[in-house]
């Protein structure tokens, strides 16, 4: 019998990953592996809002680098700056060298180390030339960039919400969606993304588009493991901190690499 998909797992992944006014009802494993299965989604619309924003400037004469601006702090306004602090707390948390207990601590202060400052600065520095190129191109293939960038930049966290990864901490948002998403799923979810992801730049710009947006969301997708293996090594398990670090690094690789046609 048909089954109707159940409202919570939309609800977590937006009330969760966004500011949008929506209300997360429960916070049980159920919702939560719904919520990450949808994170995606999120991500989408996260990516549709801040293009649409750029391509505004664009129309109105502003020029490439300041749409690329406004396009990079379009998705850090609507996840309240969470993903690019816990790249930074993340950073810190490495960088100091210390054991997995002190490295908690330090990434669960308020105020933002060195590390912390220099990978928020390069980061976004590399954001922005990105996608300045990408609508150098054509305003097309600089809101394509937006899109896809922040799709996969959620996309990660589900692949990071796998089973067999643990979390660090008994408390917190990696505690609470750590594990959930059976790995079937995860994997479901990420040959859909890049599916569709070189498919929509195949059917705007040829099948060069599509290879080279296929081998950015692959870009992406490694890189990320790569630090979340690196990071469960460090700290024992995935923290709320990770998981926006694993973020900004996804959003990252895909920009350069669509930068680098």
């Amino acid at each position: 019998m048909f089954r109707i998909p159940s409202p919570h797992g939309p609800r977590f992944a937006f009330g969760t990953l966004t500011v949008l006014p929506v209300r997360v009802s429960r916070w049980d494993r159920e919702a939560a592996r719904g919520g990450m299965l949808c994170a995606p989604l999120a991500g989408l619309v996260v990516g549709v809002a801040a293009a649409a924003v750029g391509l505004l400037l664009l129309l109105a004469g502003a020029g490439a680098p300041l749409a690329a601006v406004a396009t990079v702090a379009v998705p850090a306004a609507l996840t309240r700056g969470l993903h690019l602090d816990g790249l930074a707390d993340t950073a810190d948390g490495l960088g100091s060298g210390k054991p997995a207990e002190d490295a908690l601590r330090i990434m669960k202060q308020s105020d933002i180390g060195p590390f912390g400052v220099i990978t928020l600065v390069f980061v976004l520095l590399a954001q922005v030339a990105a996608l300045t190129r990408a609508y150098d191109g054509s305003w097309a293939r600089g809101a394509l960039a937006a899109v896809v960038s922040a799709t996969v930049a959620r996309l990660v966290l589900t692949l990071a919400a796998r089973t067999g990864v643990p979390a660090a901490r008994p408390e917190g948002l990696g505690a609470a969606v750590a594990g959930v998403v059976p790995v079937p799923g995860a994997i479901g979810a990420a040959l859909v993304v890049a599916a569709a992801a070189a498919a929509a730049a195949g059917a705007f710009f040829g099948a060069d588009a599509c290879v080279l947006t296929a081998l950015a969301v692959v870009a992406a997708l490694a890189a990320a493991e790569l630090l979340l293996r690196h990071c469960t090594r460090r700290f024992g398990g995935v923290t709320g901190d990770v998981f926006g670090a694993l973020a900004e690094t996804a959003a990252t690789t895909v920009l350069v690499v669509l930068a680098l046609r």
